[in-house]
């Protein structure tokens, strides 16, 4: 069934169209900051886009964080809203249920599809920033800079407020080397992958409850518009570390030296409570379901 499910998702021309528009973005930024050598100041904009007109290696990171407060979320919530509820408004799902599938089973396979793709759009947009950014800035190598000049507070592009501290150009000040670089990205491009379960979870419940796979991902979709409006207020200060959005941008901290761990672990914690409850609402809902389309 997991087999089936990701031969399934990789054969759909939508998948590949949501894979070149994430993969493209960063590609389209950087060709403007190219052209006009005019990086966003430190503390604007995506993090990391300030330092990489200086070295082009950075940019995985700056494609990243341009791609996960809004494109990977929508294409996740898009993707989860359509598991079960696009089967069942074309009749599929009924026909799956027919054979000796267990539900739990395809609830399994649906979520594992949807993380596989999620795992792979991450990875191919580090590629593909890598690429563009040697190519486009050069590979200059990590230079220290002084974090009084360089360092500012990380703005989100969906709320315009300070998420998270603050940064420098040169990772807190301290060089790294290429192996260094890599092993950064690559422990990003895992936490990026996590913080989108709680996302998979709640489209995949959603889409259990409704037939309409639109229905679903506007619903996971509010859910995170709700939870990125409730972390910019002050009397909302009480649940914001418990909001799904809350420790989003926590990978930056990864590219500290050395790493600050605090907020990625309490990040990873947020994601697997929110994926235990709405993957048991999801069992919970779809297990006594009738499915009669």
């Amino acid at each position: 069934m997991i087999r089936v499910e990701l031969l399934r998702i990789a054969r759909r021309p939508r998948t590949w169209m949501v894979l070149t528009l994430l993969c493209g973005l960063p590609v389209l930024v950087a060709v403007f900051v190219a052209v006009t050598k005019l990086a966003p100041q430190p503390g604007q904009g995506p993090a990391f886009l300030s330092a990489v007109l200086s070295d082009g290696s950075l940019y995985p990171a700056a494609g990243l964080a341009i791609v996960l407060p809004v494109f990977l979320p929508v294409s996740v919530a898009v993707l989860s809203g359509d598991a079960v509820a696009g089967e069942a408004s074309t009749g599929m799902l009924r026909y799956l249920l027919t054979r000796p599938v267990a539900r739990t089973r395809l609830l399994l396979a649906k979520l594992i599809g949807t993380m596989s793709f999620v795992l792979v759009a991450v990875i191919l947009v580090a590629v593909t920033s890598y690429i563009t950014g040697v190519l486009a800035f050069g590979s200059g190598g990590l230079r220290p800079v002084s974090s009084s000049a360089s360092a500012g507070s990380i703005a989100s592009p969906v709320t315009g407020t300070s998420i998270g501290g603050t940064i420098s150009t040169s990772l807190s000040g301290t060089p790294l080397t290429t192996a260094q670089l890599g092993e950064r990205v690559a422990y990003g491009i895992g936490y990026i992958t996590v913080s989108m379960l709680g996302v998979a979870a709640i489209a995949l419940f959603l889409s259990t409850v409704t037939d309409s796979a639109l229905g679903a991902a506007l619903g996971a979709l509010a859910a995170l518009v709700t939870s990125e409006v409730l972390a910019t207020l002050d009397a909302a200060s009480a649940i914001r570390p418990y909001l799904p959005t809350n420790y989003w941008l926590a990978w930056i901290d990864l590219f500290r030296q050395p790493i600050l761990w605090h907020d990625v672990q309490r990040g990873l914690a947020i994601q697997a409570v929110y994926a235990a409850v709405f993957l048991g609402l999801a069992w919970a809902n779809f297990a006594s379901k009738d499915v009669t389309g």
